[in-house]
């Protein structure tokens, strides 16, 4: 099958920031061809049908599927997002964690080599970093991750650079902070399943009045709660175009950026910025500290910004919040349309 358009294969596409991305790269031209198991997604997002993406469902380690889609396609590069994602679970389950994250891409870089696709734009983190000896962090801080998670995506990150050695493939790792909100309207946000990240799980329970756990009132920082920074699924989104474009347009070398607004805000601020979008009063109840959690991590983005010309535009922080507000209320109707289909189903 061939495409006019450049076609680029995401792994994970149907996931948080893929889908995200998958949607900006049909917008600005490309064929998009999203691979994804969806074994990440919930009961009522238990599909990708957005016409704008063609969708294959299968596993990223999947040799014999992978030859077949880089026989059938010209692809022009990858955007590898796949990966379990829980810090605290890959501190549980280390070798799920290798498995699923590590040797599942020494099998989708192996096809990418056979098939001479030597591009790749990997969604990186940075818990690559461990604890911040430093803020904001820079590109050039020492990687020490603390988690199997963390040490999942800096092996990776080396793999790629010794495959660029070896095979000549060229790539841009893209470590990111705390990304947040999301395209309503376009039926796009976070959905993960478990949900672990604070601001989902802040508007859970404004719309539902079941208490949010504050892990840790004791660190030292301004009102004793961690400092994180966050920034907009849609500047991530446009942090891969950008990628892409210097990879493949500008013929640019190989690269490592953070991704961060550059700004940190505690989780108390959070809370509050949370109530004063949704009108509500959250139960809030304090308790320990949870194990690794650095007392502040915010991104110096300004390699990003200097070398991708990249900005994040739309990251101030209660606009994040008013577009994940309206993913979640679209989301609670859906929930309860699904419920009251389920009872008549089975009554």
């Amino acid at each position: 099958m061939e495409h006019d358009k450049k076609t680029i294969l995401i792994t994970g596409g149907a996931g948080y920031i893929g889908s995200h991305t998958a949607w900006l790269l049909a917008k600005k031209g490309f064929h998009v061809l999203v691979l994804d198991d969806l074994s990440q997604t919930s009961f009522f997002s238990s599909s990708f049908s957005h016409r704008w993406a063609e969708f294959v469902q299968g596993d990223y380690g999947d040799a014999q599927l992978l030859a077949r889609l880089f026989s059938t396609y010209r692809i022009t590069a990858v955007m590898h997002f796949a990966a379990f994602t829980v810090v605290s679970e890959s501190v549980q389950h280390p070798l799920n964690y290798y498995q699923n994250n590590v040797s599942k891409t020494v099998t989708l870089l192996d096809a990418m080599v056979k098939h001479n696709v030597l591009t790749m734009i990997f969604s990186s983190s940075c818990a690559v970093y461990g604890n911040p000896l430093f803020v904001p962090l820079t590109e050039e801080h020492p990687c020490a991750p603390i988690s199997p998670y963390g040490t999942t995506k800096y092996m990776i990150e080396l793999m790629l650079k010794e495959c660029e050695a070896a095979y000549g493939l060229q790539y841009v790792a893209l470590r990111y902070f705390n990304a947040a909100g999301a395209l309503p309207y376009e039926g796009l946000g976070e959905q993960h399943v478990p949900e672990t990240h604070g601001i989902p799980l802040l508007l859970h329970a404004a719309v539902t009045g079941k208490p949010f756990y504050l892990f840790g009132t004791d660190y030292e920082t301004k009102d004793g709660t961690c400092i994180r920074d966050y920034v907009h699924v849609r500047d991530i989104a446009d942090a891969h175009h950008k990628a892409l474009l210097h990879l493949v347009q500008h013929k640019n070398p190989s690269d490592v950026f953070n991704l961060g607004s550059g700004v940190g805000h505690s989780v108390k601020e959070l809370i509050a910025a949370v109530e004063y979008v949704t009108k509500k009063e959250l139960l809030v109840i304090p308790t320990a500290r949870r194990k690794g959690d650095p007392a502040v991590l915010v991104a110096d983005p300004a390699k990003a910004m200097t070398i991708l010309q990249w900005n994040p535009l739309h990251s101030d922080l209660a606009l994040m919040i008013q577009s994940a507000w309206l993913f979640e209320q679209s989301l609670e109707h859906v929930r309860k349309l699904g419920t009251k289909a389920y009872l008549q189903t089975n009554e």
